[in-house]
C-alpha cells in the first residue's frame, strides 16, 4: 500500500495499526521504532492518541483477556502475556477484576471445558493423566483448577 510522496506520519502509522486490532502502548512504540522514529516522537503520538481516548491500555487488557477466554485459557497464561506486551500490573488487575465481573468467568468450569473439548477421560495411567494436567498447566491453569477440571471427567 503505497503512502503518496509524503512518508506517513507516526501519528498516521499508528492510527492504521489501531484501525484493526487494539494495541498496548509497548506495542506500538515497538512498532513505531522498528519505523525508525524518534523515541521523541514516538512518545508525543502515544500520549496524544491516549489523550484522546484512541489507545488505551485498559481497554487493550480487557480485550485481551476476552480474546484469550474464548480461545480457553487460563488465567496465568493471560496475565503473563499481557505482561509481555508492557500492560502495567494494576492495569492487568483491574482488567481481569471488570471481565471477570462482567462475563462471569469461573476458572475452574473454563478449565473443565477446556479439558473435556480435548480428552474424554481423566486418564487410566499415571503418565495419561500427567499430560492432561501438561496440556492444562501449558494453557495457563493453576493445579486446583486442573484437579477440578480432572475430576470432573
Amino acid at each position: 500500500m503505497g503512502w503518496g510522496k509524503e512518508p506517513p506520519s507516526p501519528r498516521e502509522m499508528a492510527i492504521a495499526l489501531l484501525a484493526r486490532r487494539e494495541y498496548s502502548r509497548a506495542e506500538l512504540a515497538t512498532r513505531l521504532q522498528a519505523k525508525q522514529i524518534p523515541a521523541d516522537d514516538i512518545a508525543l503520538c502515544l500520549d496524544e492518541l491516549a489523550d484522546r481516548g484512541w489507545q488505551s491500555d485498559a481497554r487493550f487488557a480487557a480485550s485481551f483477556i476476552r480474546t484469550r477466554v474464548l480461545r480457553g485459557q487460563g488465567w496465568r497464561r493471560i496475565e503473563n502475556d499481557l505482561r509481555q506486551r508492557g500492560v502495567d500490573g494494576e492495569i492487568i488487575r483491574a482488567a481481569h477484576n471488570d471481565v471477570v465481573e462482567q462475563e462471569a468467568i469461573d476458572w475452574f468450569e473454563l478449565a473443565r471445558d477446556v479439558l473435556v473439548r480435548r480428552f474424554d477421560s481423566p486418564g487410566q495411567t499415571p503418565k495419561e493423566r500427567a499430560r492432561r494436567e501438561r496440556f492444562l498447566l501449558g494453557r495457563g491453569f493453576d493445579y486446583e483448577q486442573i484437579r477440578y477440571a480432572l475430576s470432573c471427567l
